[in-house]
């Protein structure tokens, strides 16, 4: 007996519905991408609420809320009043994984970032005669990434990596000079710590 086992779809998190909007069935949305103005295009989309699976649902209309940054208008074909709109409320707004943008070269995707092995590189060069190798150029890991902090819109800063480690939360900013090689393929960050950082965040 031959069995096919299709592979688990995977989705992106593109919005997340907060309420009803008006009486005409539309609902306000936080927008959780940098890509927004493509739903307008869009005449399907995915909604999921807890652990359901994820259902297509026509797409009539969808508008950025100029007053109020980080959030969306979205109107569902078949949801024309009120009572349809609070039928919504928290469900999550999906897009299959495949849909994604492709990011320019240094940009990369939260969901890319969480989960990889964070490696310390040594902080100076070994003064040692002893091959590349040796084990005190060797880099060690620190931790996994769990989260990725932002700074927000309004204010100008380098978003931060937030790695779990033995000794604790470990806060390390996304910068080319510290994280100095990201490979997402092989879910890993090197990076070169400033002295003390890693002992300073492990206590506090």
């Amino acid at each position: 007996m031959n069995e096919l086992h299709e592979a688990k779809r995977r989705w992106l998190l593109v919005a997340r519905i907060l309420r009803p909007r008006g009486n005409k069935g539309e609902v306000v949305a936080e927008l959780l991408t940098d890509f927004s103005a493509r739903f307008s295009a869009l005449k399907e989309i995915y909604l999921q609420k807890n652990s359901n699976e994820p259902r297509l649902a026509g797409l009539k209309q969808f508008w950025v809320d100029r007053n109020h940054p980080g959030m969306g208008i979205f109107h569902f074909a078949g949801c024309e009043t009120i009572s349809d709109a609070e039928s919504l409320r928290g469900y999550d707004v999906l897009l299959p994984f495949e849909d994604r943008v492709e990011l320019p070269v240094g940009q990369y995707f939260v969901t890319d970032l969480i989960g990889c092995t964070v490696f310390a590189l040594p902080a100076n060069a070994t003064k040692l005669s002893s091959p590349p190798c040796a084990i005190e150029e060797a880099p060690r890991v620190l931790g996994t990434v769990r989260d990725v902090f932002f700074t927000g819109e309004t204010v100008a800063g380098t978003p931060i990596l937030q790695v779990e480690t033995t000794k604790g939360e470990l806060l390390v900013p996304l910068a080319e000079d510290i994280c100095t090689r990201i490979s997402v393929a092989e879910k890993r960050i090197d990076v070169r710590l400033p002295e003390g950082l890693d002992e300073l965040d492990a206590k506090e």
